[in-house]
């Protein structure tokens, strides 16, 4: 049965997440002034991506919860203990600078239209439904989407096969009619594939390696994958 939907994933597959991340902890140091033990923003800013990283992953284990990651990472990079009001305060000063960063990859519309009216379109995110039902709305793209399903009302997270079915049900699909793209080979298109669906990996970083996952390097490459498909029998043949 072919592909009847494409599932995406949303941070640094259709937003510019890393980007904005770096951007808005750039403007958010220049105003709150820089964090103690570090000699220079940028060095601020590696660390919060580090910590970002680390504390992520411990909300996406079931470790913490969304808000409790976020006030986490408040105090780790400020190396102070803040109560849960302080954190949240800084934390939503943050998110302001990180908003007025926010932008789309140039290829995420042209591939949108490129691939609307033939299939129906999904996100499946390992945040939280608040926030990245908020981005897609500001950036003009919510619409294009039937459902938005995230880890943090799911209780369940990628590469967690629950996930990926859960948003799979919510189209009323069966796996193997929905294709899943996302910027991590493992949570992503690895996650994906061991649920049954297929699993695209967007390499935008060129990284290669990883011959088992079908690999494109750019959104433009993905509706030419669709029209060709045979199940992606030749994984590189984008890369």
């Amino acid at each position: 049965m072919p592909i009847r939907a494409v599932l995406w994933d949303i941070d640094d597959t259709l937003f510019d997440h890393t980007t904005a991340s770096a951007t808005g902890m750039a403007r958010h140091i220049a105003a709150e002034g820089l964090p103690p033990g570090h000699a220079l923003p940028e060095e601020a800013v590696e660390a919060w991506q580090r910590l970002t990283r680390r504390h992520w992953a411990r909300f996406s284990a079931g470790e913490t919860d969304w808000q409790g990651q976020r006030r986490d990472r408040a105090r780790e990079f400020l190396g102070r203990a803040l109560d849960d009001g302080e954190a949240d305060a800084w934390f939503a000063r943050h998110i302001a600078h990180y908003e007025s960063a926010w932008a789309l990859f140039p290829d995420t519309v042209p591939a949108l239209d490129a691939l609307a009216g033939t299939y129906r379109h999904a996100v499946l995110s390992n945040s939280a439904q608040e926030p990245q039902h908020q981005k897609l709305t500001v950036l003009g793209v919510r619409d294009r989407f039937e459902s938005l399903l995230c880890a943090a009302e799911l209780g369940v997270s990628k590469p967690d096969p629950g996930a990926f079915r859960a948003s799979c049900e919510a189209l009323g699909l069966d796996a193997h009619e929905v294709l899943y793209v996302g910027d991590e080979p493992d949570i992503d298109a690895a996650g994906a594939t061991a649920a049954g669906l297929t699993g695209v990996w967007l390499d935008r970083r060129g990284r290669g390696g990883r011959p088992e996952l079908a690999r494109i390097t750019g959104l433009d490459q993905l509706p030419g994958l669709l029209a060709g498909d045979t199940r992606f029998g030749a994984p590189d043949t984008f890369g």
